[in-house]
């Protein structure tokens, strides 16, 4: 079996970053679904991950895996959380989500069949792996 290299898996961390950035400017700005406040929390999280983890590659940073791990543990405790939500583990009385706003639990978290909160934790433990291993390499 063929090894990851460190560069190789931060290039496939900022691929996943990039493509999850631009999926929800789409399914916001596009499809005009808004946000709920949770969403928002995660793409505080998502958004910074393109562009650290693009700009240590292009500065060729060894060393930038310990941001993408550290964006994406946040984001994921967030995404957790949202899940958490979404299939009722969590009592509605503490949702942050208000009443006026979108849900963190209707059918306006799904697409393609599939929760957006279970899409960003998947996101985020794939770019939160592939960080970890860029930094498993010895540093030179």
């Amino acid at each position: 079996m063929t090894r990851l290299s460190g560069e190789t898996a931060l290039v496939l961390a900022w691929i996943i970053a990039l493509i999850s950035s631009l999926a929800v400017l789409f399914i916001g700005e596009v499809l005009g679904q808004t946000p709920c406040v949770l969403c928002w929390f995660q793409r505080a999280f998502m958004f910074p991950l393109a562009v650290v983890l693009g700009l240590g590659l292009w500065w060729q940073d060894p060393r930038v895996g310990r941001y993408g791990v550290a964006l994406a543990l946040g984001g994921a405790a967030v995404a957790l959380y949202h899940i958490g939500l979404y299939v009722g583990l969590i009592p509605e009385a503490i949702q942050p989500c208000k009443a006026t706003g979108p849900s963190c639990t209707d059918d306006n978290q799904v697409v393609f069949g599939i929760p957006i909160p279970l899409m960003a934790l998947v996101a985020f433990t794939m770019i939160g792996v592939l960080s970890a291993i860029s930094l498993k390499e010895k540093q030179t």
